[in-house]
């Protein structure tokens, strides 16, 4: 069972706890950051661990907890952030963030960071892993599911496709994919990039059960995943976002995916921020 169980209003104030804390993570890295991607995701992760995750710090061996991956390994920086506020490791770390030697390297390591369940960030390889662990907990008579979180850029590598075909093939309704769809990735827009519109199409189309919410709005994330139902289906949830979101001045902007917040821009997102 979730440790926190919090409430939506709740996770919303996580929510921006945590966006706080990436400004300064990516502010004070001396490699830079992926600012737009780790804003995107926070209200996901906020809701998965604060809520809907079967998972604990205070547990991180238990053979029946549920994982979660990180497909969207660029996105460290804003996981870090959701790890440190759901108390799997100290709060200091997060200074370290990209240091030499730090536990928070540039993308998750499992070796490295408590509550890291594989080594991601090689665009493609969260979602057959998620698969074959699921597969692997069916086997088992284990009532874990597995949750993995994808980049919609991600999306145009062929190995996820392979994967959904699997997934799909042994009936993983235990698999829930996650894709935090906010239309831009490393380069510019993914419709002009690659474009994997209609992105519900095509996974209904390799035989998954597809949902879509609100990828900003904790209310409507936690009631997709809490009413999901075994159904000899995976799940895939297209969690429509917005890149950047939270901050006015990064939300939307492609040059965001790598900028990280400098000088006055660092006051200027945490007054955005700061508690009503």
């Amino acid at each position: 069972m979730n440790p926190y169980k919090l409430s939506y209003g709740e996770i919303t104030k996580k929510a921006k706890a945590i966006r706080r804390k990436i400004v300064v993570l990516n502010a004070n890295s001396p490699a830079g950051g992926h600012t737009g991607a780790d804003l995107s995701q926070v209200e996901i992760l906020a809701s998965l661990y604060f809520r809907v995750l079967n998972c604990s710090p205070t547990d991180l061996k238990n053979p029946e907890r549920d994982i979660y991956i990180q497909s969207k390994g660029h996105g460290a920086g804003g996981y870090y952030c959701c790890l440190a506020e759901a108390g799997y490791f100290p709060e200091s770390w997060l200074a370290t963030y990209q240091h030499a030697d730090s536990k928070l390297p540039g993308h998750p390591v499992r070796q490295k960071t408590p509550g890291v369940e594989l080594n991601t960030g090689a665009l493609g390889h969260g979602l057959p892993v998620a698969v074959g662990l699921a597969i692997a907990a069916k086997k088992s008579g284990s009532q874990r599911k597995i949750y993995v979180l994808t980049g919609d850029g991600e999306l145009g590598e062929g190995s996820n496709w392979e994967a959904a075909m699997a997934a799909a093939q042994y009936k993983l309704d235990n698999l829930i994919i996650i894709n935090d769809k906010n239309n831009l990735q490393l380069a510019g827009y993914t419709k002009d990039i690659l474009c994997t519109d209609p992105l519900d199409e095509k996974w209904k189309a390799f035989g998954m059960e597809v949902h879509e919410c609100e990828g900003n709005n904790v209310r409507s994330i936690v009631e997709t995943l809490e009413n999901l139902k075994p159904n000899g289906k995976p799940h895939v949830v297209i969690a429509n976002t917005i890149k950047g979101a939270g901050i006015s001045f990064i939300q939307g902007k492609p040059e965001w995916h790598h900028r990280v917040p400098k000088g006055d821009e660092v006051e200027l997102a945490l007054e955005e921020l700061k508690d009503e």
